[in-house]
């Protein structure tokens, strides 16, 4: 399984049209190879090199697993997670000082949805939830230094 960008390389710099300096969008992405036996893909983007520990920009789940792109700027299908701000839907990259990385990790689950909850659960919470159910994982990277 594979997850790329149009807009960036693998460990290459983000353009900031999808950061905070910029229209705070979240890129294209295109899904390819996913296993044939997946039933629902699951996608978390974090920087761990955030000072107060890894933040988690963007998570969604029960993305259906015929899904081969997501649009600049729209939402997949599927369930939001909630990020590091409390909210859901994507926070671009916007580090206080130095480069970061933002990896992107695509997850091919054997499940068509994960549990539902009562309010939108965060990364541990669908981390949790995904265990034993992952058949493969993709990762993207991309940096991002404010000017």
């Amino acid at each position: 399984m594979k997850l790329t960008s149009p807009a960036f390389a693998n460990n290459g710099a983000i353009p900031s049209e999808f950061t905070c300096d910029g229209s705070d969008v979240l890129p294209p992405l295109a899904i390819s190879d996913a296993p044939k036996n997946a039933k629902s893909l699951a996608l978390i983007m974090d920087d761990p090199d955030a000072p107060v520990g890894t933040w988690d920009h963007w998570i969604v789940f029960n993305i259906p697993a015929s899904t081969k792109e997501i649009m600049k700027g729209k939402e997949p299908m599927g369930t939001p997670g909630q990020n590091s701000w409390g909210r859901t839907g994507y926070g671009g990259p916007c580090p206080p000082s130095g480069t970061h990385r933002y990896f992107f990790k695509l997850y091919a689950l054997d499940v068509s949805s994960l549990p539902s909850y009562e309010i939108q659960p965060n990364k541990a919470q669908i981390e949790k939830a995904m265990q034993g159910h992952i058949i493969e994982k993709a990762e993207l990277m991309g940096t991002y230094k404010r000017k």
